[in-house]
């Protein structure tokens, strides 16, 4: 069993950053792919980016590739979600999410075994 809690969701205007991170309890944090989805009003919940468990090994959806950077912390047991150069259409529920299989490229929700409760990231124009 592993318990997600999102923080460092808030307002941000075009142009800035914040720093997403996730807290996991459970020793066997370090055997999981961990992955960060994200939900407007009204859509599915969209593919960000994902990391290994070994962190060898990032995938990033388009949208978000070279503006967005997936991390973890094993010691902290903790997985970060840097994100630079926000537009209002990163306006969005964010999740992040653990996989204890670690196969493919980890960008469907079915993959994933964890969720946590999700932060709010408003950016505005």
């Amino acid at each position: 069993q592993v318990q997600l809690v999102e923080s460092g969701g808030g307002l941000v205007q075009a142009g800035g950053s914040l720093r997403l991170s996730c807290a996991a309890s459970g020793r066997t944090f370090s055997m999981y792919a961990m992955g960060w989805f994200r939900q407007a009003p009204g859509q599915e919940r969209e593919f960000l980016a994902r990391i290994t468990s070994s962190s060898r090994i990032t995938h990033y959806a388009d949208s978000v590739r070279g503006r967005f950077t997936i991390s973890r912390d094993s010691a902290k047991n903790t997985v970060y979600l840097q994100m630079n150069r926000l537009k209002p259409e990163d306006t969005a529920v964010y999740y992040c999410a653990a996989d204890s299989t670690g196969r493919g490229l980890g960008r469907l929700v079915s993959q994933y075994d964890y969720w946590g409760q999700g932060t709010q990231v408003t950016v505005s124009s």
